[in-house]
């Protein structure tokens, strides 16, 4: 765990730092730096899946391209996962970094996403660590992608895990 915690940080940071090296005010436009806001649906995994049958996130990240191929940013949003077996329904609040590759335009996309999680309406469990790697496609608007999202924890249900298809819009800056 504490490898993860590191390995987390030091994305974080060296995200951070790169795009602070190769990202200037003047390079802050519409080809470059938007807004993606988008829908999540998902299947919860592991001993998820023992308190909820489905989940549904909404995901909203502003991201920058650090180069031609990569893109880095911070990522959030809210994935409410529906109860079942005398479980309440319950969510989730990521807040992390996000690092994206696109091999050419339009195309493959992979990336992840790497912070921690909030989780709300569930006993004995405050959160964790996430990571949420994605493979899928692009264009100049849209992104479809699948993806498998972990949130780590040793306390009440243990591990969050959920895997889905996301679609998501690019809001561009004019």
């Amino acid at each position: 765990m504490k490898g993860l915690l590191f390995t987390a940080a030091a994305l974080c940071f060296g995200a951070g730092a790169m795009a602070q090296e190769t990202a200037h005010k003047d390079n802050v436009n519409s080809r470059t730096s938007w807004l993606k806001a988008g829908i999540s649906p998902s299947i919860p995994v592991g001993n998820t899946a023992k308190a909820s049958s489905f989940a549904l996130g909404a995901d909203l990240s502003g991201q920058m391209m650090a180069s031609p191929n990569w893109g880095l940013g911070v990522a959030t949003g809210y994935t409410h996962y529906f109860g079942k077996n005398g479980y309440s329904d319950f969510g989730a609040i990521p807040l992390g970094a996000l690092i994206r590759y696109y091999p050419k335009q339009p195309g493959l996309l992979a990336g992840t996403d790497v912070g921690y999680t909030f989780s709300t309406n569930l006993p004995d469990h405050n959160g964790g660590v996430y990571v949420k790697p994605q493979l899928g496609w692009q264009n100049y608007d849209w992104n479809v992608y699948a993806f498998y999202n972990h949130v780590f924890s040793n306390r009440g249900l243990g591990d969050l895990q959920n895997a889905g298809v996301a679609v998501t819009y690019n809001l561009r800056f004019n």
